[in-house]
This record gives structure tokens, C-alpha cells and sequence, in this order.
């Protein structure tokens, strides 16, 4: 099994979940943005984003499915939830809305303010869209309320996914912002020494 990362990349979710479940694995650091540093990489990615799983005859260019790939494939584990759990749903959720509804407006802040060229930046973009992300991360202060973890004392890849999400924010300096519900819950997920060990790689 083979990854592809970036530093703090969305490839973090798949390296932290390979961490946590102890799985051996084969990892290809890469300078952002791959598809101009990587020689070859627009081979295995016709996309040339970040990350790219390979496991035997099986790629995925998606975190939060590699998340739930990895958990379902090489489990049973506790990272993961059965279809019959009463909680699936909600973990399948907050599993899908780490990318689509907090990493997404992340991206167009990170976007204009980091990478594009100064002539390019757009200011009103910036502040439009993180607004957006800190209505959004409401669902996840208020989902914390009396909990440790999204799903109440049980670590899952829901977390793993969400918590980048979380996490991705303060390289942006949204963190500030952050209410104590979800500042306790990123420095939970920070102290796990899978995290520690996945952002060392």
C-alpha cells in the first residue's frame, strides 16, 4: 500500500487512519503542488491533487473515503462503524462533511491569501468564505456539547476527518475564532500519538 503527501495536506486524514490502525504502508513525500514537483505524478493522478491512495489494484484520490476504505477493508477496528450500528448514519455524515462543507471554504481561503500571485488575491473571497467555514464548524461545537468525540467517547475516522478539518484551520489562523468546545476537541485529537507520529512522517 503506497501514499502519496504533502505536508498538512488532506493526505494527513489517510496517514493519521494508517497510524492509528497500524497498518504497514509504503509513503511517497511530495512537494505541494504535486503536479508541478512530481515527476510521473499525473500518471497515477490524472487530477494531480493530493492524496492518492494505492492499495493493490485499488487507487482513491478522496481522504475521507481512504478513511473509510481503510477502516471497513483492513478492520474490524473501533475507527469504524458497521451499517447496523445506530450511529452509522451520523458517523457517515460527519464523515462526508469534513470535506465537503469544512475543508471546502478552507481551500479558497488558503487559496487567496497564500496561492495565488498578489495581483490575483481577492480579499472579499477571503472573508466570504470564512465566514462560511465558522457557520458551518457551529454543527461541530454543538455536537461536542457533553461529548469527548463527534459520536460521544468513541474515537472513529468521523474524528480523524473532521479534526483535520478543525486542525486545518489554524495553519490559516481561523483558530481563533474557535469556541472551547471545539478548541478542547482539537487538542484532544492533537495529544493521540498517531496524529503526533503522522505529522512527524
Amino acid at each position: 500500500m503506497k501514499l502519496y503527501h504533502c505536508k498538512d495536506a488532506r493526505s494527513l486524514r489517510a496517514l493519521w487512519t494508517l497510524e492509528e490502525m497500524g497498518l504497514d504502508y509504503e509513503l511517497v513525500n511530495m512537494e505541494f503542488p504535486p503536479r508541478l514537483t512530481q515527476p510521473g505524478y499525473l500518471d497515477i493522478n490524472s487530477m494531480g491533487t493530493v492524496p492518492t491512495l494505492v492499495d493493490g489494484t485499488v487507487t482513491l484520490t478522496e481522504s475521507s473515503a481512504m478513511c473509510q476504505y481503510l477502516a471497513e477493508k483492513y478492520g474490524p477496528t473501533e475507527l469504524g462503524l458497521d451499517v447496523s450500528d445506530p450511529q452509522y448514519g451520523e458517523y457517515l455524515n460527519w464523515l462526508y462533511r469534513s470535506d465537503a462543507t469544512l475543508t471546502f471554504p478552507q481551500t479558497l481561503v488558503l487559496r487567496y491569501t497564500r496561492l495565488e500571485p498578489e495581483e490575483r488575491r481577492v480579499p472579499q473571497v477571503v472573508a466570504d468564505y470564512t465566514q462560511w467555514y465558522y457557520s458551518r464548524l457551529r454543527s461541530v461545537e454543538m455536537a461536542l456539547e457533553g461529548r469527548d468525540y463527534l459520536l460521544g467517547d468513541r474515537f472513529t475516522v468521523a474524528d480523524i476527518a473532521v479534526g483535520y478539518a478543525v486542525f486545518l484551520g489554524v495553519s490559516l489562523g481561523l483558530d481563533e475564532k474557535y469556541k472551547p468546545n471545539t478548541t478542547a476537541y482539537l487538542a484532544r485529537l492533537m495529544a493521540r500519538p498517531a496524529f503526533q507520529r503522522a505529522r512527524a512522517k
